[in-house]
Order: C-alpha cells, then sequence, then structure tokens
C-alpha cells in the first residue's frame, strides 16, 4: 500500500532539494555556531535561507518530510536542526521501486 505521507514529501521540488542538501550538508552549508552539520544536522534557520523562503514555510515543509519519516529534527538550545534519516530513505526508495 502507499504511504501518502511519502509521496506528499516527495511531490514538491523544494523538499527535493532539502534532501539532496541534507545528504551531504558539509558541502552545501557553512560551518555553524551551535551544532555540528554532519552529527547534528543542519538548522533550519540556514534552510530557510538557502531555499529562499520564510522560516515559517521552510518550517512547513520540514513538517512534510517529519511526517513522512525523511527527516528527524533535533533541538538544541532555541533551535531545531534536521537530518535525513536514511534507514526511512531506503525503505521509501524499495517501495517506490517495486512496482507497486
Amino acid at each position: 500500500m502507499l504511504d501518502v505521507d511519502l509521496l506528499r514529501a516527495l511531490a514538491n521540488d523544494k523538499r527535493l532539494l532539502v534532501l539532496e542538501w541534507l545528504r551531504d550538508p558539509a558541502a552545501h552549508f557553512p560551518p555553524q555556531r551551535d551544532g555540528d552539520l554532519v552529527r547534528d544536522g543542519v538548522c533550519s534557520l540556514s534552510l530557510a535561507e538557502k531555499l529562499g523562503v520564510s522560516q515559517p514555510t521552510c518550517g512547513a515543509h520540514l513538517k512534510v518530510l517529519s511526517r513522512a519519516g525523511l527527516v528527524r529534527g533535533k533541538k538544541i538550545k532555541q533551535w531545531v536542526f534536521y537530518q535525513r534519516d536514511e534507514n526511512r530513505i531506503a525503505e521509501a526508495k524499495e517501495l517506490l521501486g517495486s512496482g507497486w
């Protein structure tokens, strides 16, 4: 059975960009004051800036990606840092490639 949240998450160019950037955060973002790019993830403020959208719009995109399980957030101080969930992404690739 198809996962509607997964399909919704993948049906937007900006969300696909976020997933691409988070695959190799050190190549796409400068070092952060709080949180390590690889270990902790990328600050949502940096993601909003790179996407060229407001923080609330970026937050909405991240919420959709989180609901689908493709990213996970980690709170450090007052900020939330996002990383890909590689296990869930592998499951999604398998599901989408299974000829449903």
